[in-house]
């Protein structure tokens, strides 16, 4: 089916005017023979169109080609349909409960997080699947794992991953635009899991934990993803949780969530509403994020 567009065309906060949009159906036609991974790579590098960390932005570039094949001015490959097992976690003896661990952070300390991947990353997943009330979910976007380490031994774990694509309340606090959170969302990262053991039962501890978040997690971020987030959020379950560690680290409260997931062809997605808190990580945070486009120098 052909639609009829007038004007120019934005995809993922990227305005294709006219020449752009000719120059991208042009080298589709002049390589027939590629693949859609292989096209879109392609696109990218010509179009200079990468990720917060420096890869290609190879999603938001199919979808750009979809579009044009919607208007009949290109024709692509076919999908390779690929089908992804859902990863299933197996719970094993080292996540085993351990004896009580209690006491004050002057006590069970000094505390510090530790960044894993690989085996120890999937032992964090391990944790997550076994004693958080939301369980593990594979993540969105870029992530991070973080091991939190006492004298005493592990004491908790942290996940942080993709922030949410659209927060009515997190958007008129930031005031930026449409087009600007489409743009700039990498910047904004998740604190997806927080996690104290449930043999832990030291006092602020969890507080204290986000005040190394604070500190450490942006440095790390630019070394596994090469570039800082500006701004971290988090959800609570006001059902469950206050959220006064969170207020006590300094975060900010912003409302509540609307409980309605993202609006997808087929499917919909609903849960609780849930607390919103903010924590801005970088002193300039919203004059980046609200700055007129193109993108800021201080986030290529």
């Amino acid at each position: 089916m052909n639609g009829k567009r007038e004007g120019p065309l934005v995809q993922c906060g990227r305005t294709f005017r006219e020449q752009e949009i000719e120059q991208v159906c042009e080298t589709v036609r002049m390589y027939p023979g590629l693949t859609r991974k292989e096209l879109t790579a392609t696109l990218c590098e010509h179009l200079g169109w990468y990720t917060a960390g420096g890869g290609l932005k190879e999603n938001a570039c199919e979808k750009l080609l979809e579009k044009l094949r919607g208007e009949g001015r290109v024709q692509l490959p076919a999908k390779r349909m690929v089908r992804r097992k859902r990863r299933t976690i197996e719970l094993t003896g080292r996540t085993r409960e351990r004896p009580p661990v209690v006491g004050t952070v002057a006590t069970v300390g000094p505390i510090r997080l530790e960044a894993v991947e690989g085996a120890r990353g999937r032992l964090v997943d391990e944790y997550i699947q076994r004693y958080h009330p939301l369980e593990y979910r594979q993540p969105f976007g870029y992530r991070m794992r973080y091991l939190l380490e006492g004298q005493a031994g592990r004491l908790g774990c942290l996940l942080f991953a993709g922030a949410a694509k659209n927060l009515g309340a997190r958007e008129q606090w930031i005031g930026w635009s449409d087009e600007q959170r489409l743009q700039r969302l990498a910047w904004l990262i998740g604190l997806n899991r927080h996690l104290i053991f449930p043999w832990v039962r030291v006092k602020n501890l969890s507080s204290h934990v986000l005040a190394l978040v604070r500190r450490q997690v942006p440095q790390d971020w630019q070394k596994r993803w090469g570039y800082q987030p500006l701004l971290l959020e988090t959800f609570v379950d006001p059902l469950t949780h206050a959220g006064s560690c969170y207020k006590a680290a300094g975060w900010t409260e912003l409302g509540m969530s609307s409980g309605e997931g993202l609006v997808r062809p087929g499917r919909s997605y609903r849960t609780t509403p849930k607390k919103i808190f903010v924590l801005p990580l970088c002193r300039q945070f919203r004059s980046l994020l609200c700055a007129e486009l193109p993108v800021p120098a201080g986030l290529r």
